[in-house]
């Protein structure tokens, strides 16, 4: 392993879940104004996902009052606190950019099947908290 392929892998961030084109993501971003820091949230529907190691970058797309943004995100940048997946995206293509000349209820991706990771986790912690009150009393 050379140099190069040594920093290169030291840059790479493991906390990135998977992902790809359809996907409706949150996306938590690290503004600094001044000398103060706040994270702002970017949610939308992933467009593009270009992979390449370090210089992989995604396309996120959202409407904001009625306009349409894209934002392209560097995937292992340190100004992105996290990314969370928020539905999954049923697409036949790697590339959605049909979806900037769509609006309204055409724009719309149907689901690729039930995405209840964070409802799964949410109930079994839920019973845990009831196995423990049950035990206490």
């Amino acid at each position: 392993m050379n140099i190069l392929e040594r920093i290169n892998n030291e840059q790479i961030r493991k906390d990135i879940p998977s992902f790809r084109a359809g996907d409706t993501l949150r996306v938590y971003c690290k503004i600094r104004e001044g000398d103060k820091e706040r994270l702002q949230l970017f949610e939308g529907v992933c467009i593009r996902r270009h992979r390449g190691g370090v210089s992989a970058s995604f396309t996120v797309r959202k409407n904001s009052y009625g306009v349409g943004v894209e934002r392209v995100f560097p995937l292992h940048s340190p100004l992105i606190d996290r990314i969370e997946v928020a539905s999954m995206g049923k697409v036949r293509r790697s590339r959605l950019y049909y979806l900037r000349k769509l609006s309204g209820k055409a724009a719309r991706i149907e689901g690729r099947g039930a995405f209840e990771a964070e409802e799964v986790a949410g109930e079994e912690s839920a019973e845990a908290k009831a196995d423990e009150a049950t035990t206490a009393s």
